[in-house]
C-alpha cells in the first residue's frame, strides 16, 4: 500500500492524495474512507471533505468506479495489476483531530483522509510527503527521507504528522523511553521547565503500569493565536492544540497544558492498550457501540489530575480546583437522573460531544471520573490501603492490555473485585448503569481520606434565585443556556434557548448580574424574544436555591487516620 500526499496551492487548503494498490486476480476492489476516527466516538463523515475522485489503472487508463455509501467505492479493476486512486481532501481545521493545509504547514490525521481496502489493513503501508524540501516532518512513525512507513493501515490511521519548515524540536529520555517535544504555531516553550514537570507525571504515571508500551512517546503541539483547547491520544503520540500562544507559558494555560498532556500520555495505556472489546481492532466504517466511555475517558480524566498531583507538577489548590469541576459539571447537570454513565457512553454515537437536548444524558469524562474516584477510594477503604484502582489498572495491563486482548465491563468489574476482595455488582447497578445519586458515596469516600464537600451559593443571582443560567453569545445576545426543572424560571415558562432583552421594561446591555441584585427580593419582569416573538415572565424570588457551587476542602478535625489515607491517596503531605 503506497501514498503519495502533496499540497499545491496551500492557501486553497487542499491536499492531493494518490493510493496505489497492487491487486492480482479480481474484478471489482472496494475503497473505504473512515467514517470516524478513535479518540472521538462519534460519527465525522470525512469524505465530505473529498473531490476530484478518478481512478486508474497502472497504464493511466480510466477505471470505472461507483459509490455503493457515502464514503466506500466500488471500482472495476479490469484486469489491472495496480489501482492508482486520486483525490483532493479539504483541510481547513485546525484542532487536535481535523487535517489542515496552509502555506506554513502540512498537519495529516491519516484517519481523516486515507482511504483504505477492506480485508487488507494488515498490509505494509507507506507515506511519500512531497513538501518543500526545507519543511521537516514530526511524527512517531518510521522515517526515511520524505518516506513514512506503518506497519499495517491501523498504525498509520493512528499515527498523525506535521510538515513544516517552523517546528520546534525537545527530546528528553526517561525510563530509557525517548519523549519528544514538537511545537508548530507561534510559541515560545520554556523546554526546562516544561521537561521538568513532564519528567515528574511520566514517572508516576510509569510507577502505576510498571512500564511503558513503547519505545518512544511523540508530543505534537499545535499552538494557535486564538483560545484553543483540545487533545487526542494516539498509538504512541498525541496532538494537542492550544492557545493563545501568548498564554501558553502563564499559570492558567500552563496548568491546562500540564493537565491535558498528562490525560492524552496515560491514553497510551489505557485505550491503546487496555481497550474495550467492541473496539479491538478497530471498524473505522461505522459505529463500534461501547458502554465502556467511563473506563476510557473517565478513568484516564480522574487519573491524568491525580498523577498530576501525586508528582508534584501541581499544586494541592490546581488539584482541589479539578475536583471542584468534576462536582460543579455533575451537580449542575440534570441529565444525571435521565442517563446513565454507562448509557451516556453508548449514546455518544447517537449525539456526538455536543451538549444536545436539555437534561438527557451525562459525561462519560466527568461523571466517568468521579466513579474511579469513588472507586479508587472504596478500595483503599476495603483493603487498608493495600490495594487501590494502580493495581486494577496494572491487572488489565497485564491481562489485556500487554496480549492485544480487548475487556468486556464482565472484565473490568472481575478486575475490580478480584484486587478489592469485594463484590461492585450494587456499584455497577447503581452508579455506572444506574441513575442513583452520586452524592452519598461521594461524601462517604471523601470523609475516607479526611475530605469534605462545601457548598455555597452561586455568584449569580439569576442562577442561584431563580435557577437558569445565560450567557453572553459573540453576536450580542444574552441567551438562556440552561433552565433546571420544576425550578421557578421553569414554572414561569422560562426556556432554553430564549433571549433576555430587558429587565422591568429596562434594556439589558451585559448587565443582568447588576440589574437583578439591584432589584434583589422583588418580583421581576424579563422580556425574552422566542422564535423573534416577545414574551413577558415574572419571577418572584422564594426560599428555594439552585446551582450551589461545590469545592473539596479538608475537615478541620481530620484524625491522623484520615491523614494518612490521604497521603497514601495522593502521596502527598496532609
Amino acid at each position: 500500500m503506497r501514498y503519495i500526499i502533496s499540497c499545491e496551492n496551500p492557501h486553497r487548503h487542499f491536499i492531493q492524495i494518490e493510493y496505489i494498490v497492487s491487486i492480482e486476480t479480481t474484478d471489482t476492489m472496494q475503497f473505504q474512507l473512515p467514517s470516524w476516527r478513535p479518540g472521538r466516538y462519534t460519527l465525522q463523515n470525512f469524505a465530505k471533505n473529498v473531490r476530484a475522485f478518478d481512478v486508474y489503472d497502472e497504464k493511466g487508463n480510466a477505471l470505472p468506479f461507483e459509490k455503493t455509501s457515502k464514503d466506500c467505492w466500488q471500482v472495476k479493476t479490469g484486469g489491472a495489476k495496480q489501482v492508482h486512486v486520486k483525490y483532493e481532501y479539504y483541510a481547513n481545521v485546525l484542532d487536535a483531530g481535523s487535517t489542515f493545509l496552509d502555506e506554513t504547514q502540512l498537519y495529516v490525521n491519516p484517519v481523516n483522509c486515507l482511504l483504505y481496502v477492506p480485508g487488507r489493513e494488515g498490509e505494509k503501508c507507506e507515506v511519500e510527503v512531497q513538501c518543500p524540501k526545507n519543511y521537516q516532518i514530526a511524527c512517531s512513525l518510521s522515517k526515511a527521507g520524505e518516506v513514512l512507513t506503518a506497519e499495517n493501515y491501523h498504525v498509520l490511521a493512528d499515527s498523525p504528522f506535521v510538515s513544516s519548515p517552523s517546528l520546534k524540536h525537545h527530546i528528553f529520555k526517561a525510563e530509557n523511553i525517548d519523549f519528544h517535544l514538537w511545537f508548530q504555531g507561534e510559541s515560545k516553550p520554556d523546554f526546562e521547565k516544561i521537561e521538568n514537570h513532564f519528567r515528574k507525571f511520566i514517572a508516576a504515571q510509569l510507577n502505576v503500569f510498571g512500564e511503558f508500551p513503547f519505545s518512544e512517546y511523540h508530543f505534537l503541539f499545535q499552538i494557535a493565536p486564538f483560545p484553543l483547547y483540545h487533545g487526542v491520544e494516539h498509538q504512541n503520540s498525541t496532538v494537542i492544540a492550544l492557545g493563545p500562544s501568548y498564554d501558553l507559558m502563564k499559570e492558567q494555560l500552563y496548568n491546562e497544558f500540564l493537565g491535558i498532556s498528562s490525560h492524552e500520555v496515560f491514553h497510551a495505556w489505557n485505550v491503546k492498550a487496555i481497550r474495550p472489546a467492541e473496539m479491538q481492532p478497530y471498524d473505522y466504517s461505522k459505529e463500534n457501540y461501547s458502554k465502556l466511555g467511563y473506563v476510557a475517558e473517565g478513568v484516564t480524566t480522574y487519573y491524568g489530575d491525580l498523577i498530576l498531583f501525586r508528582s508534584g507538577a501541581v499544586s494541592e489548590y490546581e488539584f482541589n480546583r479539578n475536583l471542584h469541576l468534576l462536582l460543579q459539571k455533575y451537580f449542575h447537570n440534570y441529565g444525571r437522573f435521565n442517563l446513565s454513565v454507562g448509557a451516556s457512553s453508548f449514546d455518544t454515537w447517537l449525539d456526538g460531544y455536543e451538549k444536545g437536548i436539555p437534561h438527557r444524558k451525562v459525561s462519560i469524562y466527568n461523571e466517568g471520573a468521579l466513579c474511579a474516584l469513588m472507586l479508587d477510594l472504596l478500595i483503599r477503604k476495603q483493603t487498608g490501603n493495600d490495594f487501590s484502582m494502580d493495581d486494577v489498572l496494572r491487572k488489565l495491563y497485564n491481562d489485556f492490555g500487554k496480549k492485544g486482548i480487548g475487556y468486556s465491563e464482565a472484565d473490568y468489574r472481575k478486575a475490580l473485585e478480584t484486587v478489592a476482595g469485594t463484590s461492585f455488582a450494587d456499584f455497577f447497578a447503581n452508579y455506572y448503569n444506574g441513575t442513583q445519586s452520586y452524592e452519598p458515596l461521594l461524601r462517604e469516600t471523601f470523609a475516607y481520606v479526611g475530605l469534605e464537600i462545601k457548598d455555597s451559593r452561586s455568584k449569580f443571582y439569576f442562577e442561584n434565585r431563580f435557577g437558569f443560567k445565560a450567557e453572553n453569545k459573540r453576536s450580542g445576545a444574552l441567551m438562556i443556556t440552561e433552565v433546571i426543572p420544576n425550578s421557578i424560571a421553569d414554572r414561569a415558562g422560562l426556556s432554553e434557548g430564549d433571549e433576555l432583552v430587558a429587565v422591568n421594561g429596562i434594556k439589558l446591555l451585559n448587565n443582568l448580574k447588576e440589574w437583578l441584585k439591584y432589584f434583589q427580593e422583588e418580583t421581576v419582569r424579563l422580556t425574552v424574544l422566542r422564535a423573534s416573538e416577545s414574551k413577558e415572565v415574572s419571577l418572584t424570588p422564594t426560599t428555594e436555591r439552585y446551582y450551589r457551587t461545590y469545592w473539596p476542602a479538608k475537615t478541620r478535625d481530620a484524625s491522623n487516620e484520615q491523614k494518612e489515607n490521604y497521603k497514601k491517596w495522593t502521596g502527598r503531605e496532609w
